[in-house]
């Protein structure tokens, strides 16, 4: 059965990006450094996957899931990815409403919430996990009880500012499962299970 699985690389103080992030610097001031784990790429995705184990792993993961759930902001940050995120799987764009003109290559957006959104990504997987991108969409996610897991690399640095990924959650506590730690160079993946929303 598919995973809905948040994908993220973070700050140790929980910025995703630096500050001033958007279409013309998509991780803000010195937020690059959030992805270093990564390899340098180019226009395939391919290209990124990292050369040490850890990396490699996790890498592989994400590039074995069966669709992409994204919200609008994170989407058109990374020039909607070509309309191809990788090998062609579906990704669902999560908005309040789609734009004018068709959709980029396997591109669906989803404008009736975060609910019909994982479904549509459920049905498309083929069994497959799910990944997921971008704060406010992984927040609602949370807050609806449908993400499964989080894969979040960490990386040793205080930004001190940016956008953080869980910054607006509700006060209720999320209870989580370590379920496996792998040390890379400059990072750690750390994956844990969602348990329960209190």
């Amino acid at each position: 059965m598919s995973k809905v699985v948040l994908d993220m690389s973070m700050s140790v103080d929980g910025f995703i990006t630096g500050p001033d992030d958007g279409p013309e610097n998509g991780l803000g001031v010195d937020g690059g450094r959030l992805h270093a784990w990564l390899g340098a790429g180019g226009a395939d995705p391919s290209s990124y996957r990292p050369a040490d184990g850890p990396g490699a792993t996790v890498f592989d993961e994400m590039m074995a899931t069966g669709a992409v759930i994204t919200g609008r902001r994170t989407f058109e940050i990374a020039g909607g990815w070509g309309g191809d995120h990788h090998d062609g799987v579906p990704v669902f764009v999560l908005t309040h409403a789609a734009p004018d003109g068709p959709a980029p290559g396997s591109v669906r957006y989803v404008t009736d919430g975060i609910e019909s959104c994982v479904a549509h990504a459920k049905a498309a997987a083929g069994g497959r996990d799910i990944m997921m991108h971008g704060a406010a969409t992984a927040q609602a996610c949370l807050r609806a009880g449908l993400l499964d897991e989080m894969e979040l690399h960490v990386v040793p640095v205080l930004l001190g500012q940016g956008r953080r990924l869980f910054e607006d959650l509700p006060p209720d506590h999320i209870e989580l499962e370590l379920v496996r730690a792998l040390d890379g160079p400059g990072v750690q993946h750390l994956r844990y299970r969602i348990r329960s929303v209190a």
